[in-house]
């Protein structure tokens, strides 16, 4: 078997729309398409002893056992890859289900579809689930335990961590968009303007004053004392000296820790001489130059949340530790302790794993213990000097038990430092009495406290504490979301965004939209290229500049990642033609139809989905939606838009030169097509049709008429506001058109367009595209045939794995199939080409640039013209 390709979708897809996490495998069975399940000898026996808990993989069959039985019957190995790469995401810790698996048009090839939780953990489950397949195959040894290893240590490595995971879960719980902003914990919750950020537990919100003070334990310390709040008595050291001073004046026990140290790194407790004193300053240092030298507390630690200066959880800390039993040595109930089904590798459970490391040894050494001691029953030995759990230390709920001094004084110290989410570390008997009473103090203030032991606590309850963070980002009424309209379809996509976008601007909004030629926000380009996919849609969606997006969103980024958001309030089909048939497994206009509904199938259920009623492919969609539907003819006889007038539903039509939306039995004209700029006088029909659905969509959405018409006026077909698309150039005696046209739809949308422009003699520049089919190539010549009287084919660019001399004979036979007898010549080069059609123009000319690089026609154009307006001369 090879694997042909593999791709992580990360939105709404042409698989599913809600599951948007999943991995795509196209994957070639070769020989083993000969040979399903039943035809393996021995294969049932084998993946049944490897997976045993697959038996809760109902499959098909919708009971327990259901795969194995497809399994016996025979089933293609496509399929069983699919079901082997979700089982081992749920062994290595990320349980998940969803899976797909479907043959192509060319046999033997299957697309292998199976969600995930981690993408790189995903990604790498697909070659996995193939060479274990292999092995079951070839009856062959194979170390699974290896391979879910390495995926708990990609997941480990690439995850969120459980307190910046919690609150993103949160988030989503409430509907609330969010985006990784790179690979570490720094995450964007909300899209545009209303977008909020936070790293770990450190938000958008959280003064950097109060961080550093947290961060400088000395400052800390000194301000919490002003403020009559109890502290451990010490000071700073940096050499020996300071520390012999130090011990002089609060005597031993001591707690020695680094100024700037977390986590209990560098940390040594219940000091009792000096030897030690020094062994922990050293050890200190190689954290922070400068050391804490405390006084040791005796009592027990907790750790006291408290978010927007609010209490909102408390739990007491105990290290990680092991009981004696008399029998087994401290490294046996170490390996004992492992086995508790809580504890996992890494975050992946509510506790961690207890490891052996320089503060373990050192601890059990100043017992006179080793790793072989044997403790007494009952014994009770710390293997840690600090609570952290992240080394194995385990939690206690507190919250409900804390005295309404102590909760005074928590909210009181948050203030004082002045985090919006502070963690205080106290030392103390009990919560249950004010510290004043009970000697408790106050170790340490901590910026970006850590959740998981309140999210999970290994004894008591658990606490929400990610929801007052979301309370905190997103009062009520606050919204986390931008308008979002999605531009797709086959034709007129670009120039529906930019007059949307044009529409949006008027209104008062900042608008961020996406077309094939860029990235605009407010009309400044800020990215050049091809931008209709999911990378830049989140480019807009992360400028929080942004209040409105309109995004142009073509096939490509839908097959390649899914989309870039997870809903819109409005989607868009323009048309659905013949177009890149036969690539990507998208043979047929049911194929193509499939892909382009993800985006109207993205809309919320209050949204609107905008179709073509003219459209057959568009018709067929609506039934499928969830969302409302409202329709676009340029025919107000189209029976269909006939029907739901009856039913007093809203569409939009082209009736007696007037773009007008109606309603039932009224109308209101919005504007005639022959004021508004972009339809040429209503010669374009095809730009009629554009105008129809941008004006439906703006007054669905709640724009006024008459602002709709104000903007439809205002926006010029020009180079500047939309290039590549109709812009006309005129000359003295000539004029110059450029477009971008470049497969039969739009070709017989400018043949329309031709008719109605008079002209002595009509000139055409061609080109074809490799990777259209045959027919797509000729159908184009064809129609190139009809609509000019004299042609220039050129074809340098966009081969895509065919000849030159290939393309342009398909386009010569649609010429010759268009039936008339035109003249045409062959110039390889377009800037060639478009320079011979000017300088060979005669008065009365109109020359039609189909270009698909418009940025170098328009260039060429443009320079001619200047040429022209500075010294009259060609």
């Amino acid at each position: 078997m090879k694997i042909l390709k593999i791709q992580a979708l990360r939105g709404p897809n042409i698989w599913s729309v809600r599951r948007k996490k999943l991995i795509q495998m196209r994957l070639d069975l070769e020989e083993m398409e000969q040979y399903p399940t039943n035809k393996i000898d021995g294969f049932k026996e084998r993946i049944e002893a490897m997976f045993p808990t697959m038996y809760e993989h109902r499959c098909s069959e919708g009971v327990p056992g259901g795969f194995f039985m497809r399994i016996e019957r025979g089933t293609w190995m496509g399929h069983v890859i699919e079901h082997i790469a979700l089982e081992i995401q749920t062994l290595a810790g990320m349980e998940t289900g969803f899976g797909r698996t479907r043959e192509t048009k060319t046999p033997g090839i299957y697309n292998v579809v199976f969600s995930y939780t981690e993408e790189n953990v995903g990604l790498f489950a697909a070659e996995s689930a193939v060479a274990i397949a292999e092995a079951l195959i070839a009856g062959t040894d194979y170390d699974l335990e290896a391979d879910i290893q390495k995926m708990r240590e990609i997941r480990e490595r690439d995850r969120l961590g459980p307190s910046t995971g919690s609150i993103v879960e949160e988030a989503v719980a409430r509907d609330i968009p969010w985006i990784r902003l790179g690979t570490n914990s720094l995450v964007q919750l909300g899209y545009g303007i209303n977008q909020m950020r936070f790293q770990a537990t450190i938000t958008c919100k959280t003064s950097s004053i109060a961080v550093d003070i947290a961060c400088n334990k000395e400052e800390t310390k000194r301000m919490l004392d002003n403020a009559s709040i109890p502290v451990a008595k010490g000071s700073i050291c940096v050499d020996e000296e300071d520390l012999q001073n130090t011990i002089d004046k609060i005597g031993y026990p001591i707690v020695i820790k680094p100024l700037d140290g977390n986590h209990g790194k560098g940390a040594s407790i219940n000091v009792i001489n000096y030897e030690d004193a020094k062994a922990g300053l050293a050890y200190a240092q190689k954290y922070s130059r400068r050391v804490i030298v405390e006084k040791f507390i005796t009592g027990f630690d907790f750790r006291v949340l408290v978010i927007d200066n609010k209490i909102v959880a408390a739990a007491q800390r105990v290290p990680a530790h092991v009981k004696g039993n008399g029998t087994n040595t401290i490294e046996q109930l170490i390996e004992i302790e492992n086995q508790d089904p809580r504890r996992g590798y890494g975050h992946e459970n509510v506790l961690t794993e207890i490891t052996v490391d320089r503060d373990t040894t050192d601890l059990l050494e100043k017992m006179n213990y080793t790793l072989e001691t044997v403790p007494r029953k009952g014994e009770i030995v710390y293997l840690k000097s600090t609570a952290n759990l992240s080394t194995g230390g385990t939690s206690v709920d507190v919250t409900d038990m804390m005295h309404p001094e102590n909760i005074f004084l928590s909210e009181r110290i948050s203030r004082v430092i002045g985090l919006d989410i502070c963690g205080i570390d106290i030392m103390a008997e009990n919560l249950t009495q004010p510290l004043n009473e009970n000697g408790g103090v106050i170790l340490e203030v901590n910026a970006a406290p850590g959740f998981r032991m309140h999210l999970a606590p290994s004894e008591g309850l658990p606490r929400n504490v990610a929801s007052p963070v979301i309370d905190m980002l997103y009062p009520p009424g606050k919204p986390s979301r931008i308008p979002i309209i999605a531009v797709t379809g086959t034709n007129g996509k670009t120039t529906t965004t930019r007059l949307l976008a044009h529409i949006v601007k008027n209104n008062g909004y900042k608008v961020g939209f996406t077309t094939s030629d860029g990235i605009y926000i407010q009309n400044h380009m800020l990215e050049k290229g091809d931008t209709t996919g999911p990378i830049s849609t989140e480019y807009i969606l992360k400028d929080p500049t942004v209040e409105f997006a309109v995004l142009e969103t073509a096939r490509g980024g839908i097959l390649r990642s899914g989309l870039g958001f997870s809903r819109c309030d409005i989607g868009i089909i323009t048309n659905i033609s013949a177009d890149h048939l036969g690539l990507n497994d998208i043979d047929t206009l049911s194929d193509l139809a499939r892909v382009k509904k993800v985006v109207v199938r993205s809309v919320k259920k209050d949204g609107w989905a905008i179709l073509n009623a003219d459209d057959e492919e568009c018709v067929k969609i609506a039934s499928e939606l969830e969302c409302n539907v409202a329709f676009f003819s340029m025919d107000e006889e189209n029976p269909l838009i006939k029907k739901l007038g009856k039913e007093g539903r809203t569409v939009a039509v082209y009736e007696n030169g007037y773009i007008t939306i109606k309603k039932g039995d009224w109308k209101i004209r919005v504007e005639k097509a022959a004021h508004i700029p972009l339809t040429l006088g209503g010669k374009a029909k095809f730009m009629v049709a554009n105008v129809l659905a941008a004006t439906l969509a703006s007054y669905l959405w709640g724009f006024k008429t008459e602002d709709i018409s104000l903007s439809l006026q205002t926006f010029i077909p020009s180079v500047a506001q939309t290039p590549g698309r109709m812009n006309i150039f005129e000359f003295k005696k000539f004029k110059v058109m450029i477009d971008f046209a470049h497969n039969p739809s739009g070709y017989m949308a400018i043949e329309d367009l031709l008719n109605n422009i008079e002209s002595t003699r009509k000139i055409g520049i061609i080109a074809g595209v490799g990777d259209r089919r045959d027919e797509d190539i000729k159908e184009c010549g064809m129609i190139a045939g009809r609509m000019f009287d004299h042609i220039i084919i050129r074809q340098e660019k966009h081969l895509r794995g065919r000849t030159e001399e290939e393309i342009i004979n398909l386009i010569l036979e649609g010429i010759e199939e268009s039936g008339r007898d035109i003249t045409y010549e062959i110039i390889p080069k377009e800037t060639e080409a478009i320079k011979h059609a000017i300088n060979s123009a005669d008065e009365g000319t109109f020359i039609t640039a189909l270009s698909d690089v418009v940025t170098n026609a328009i260039e060429i154009v443009q320079q001619y013209l200047d040429k022209e307006n500075e010294d009259g001369l060609i």
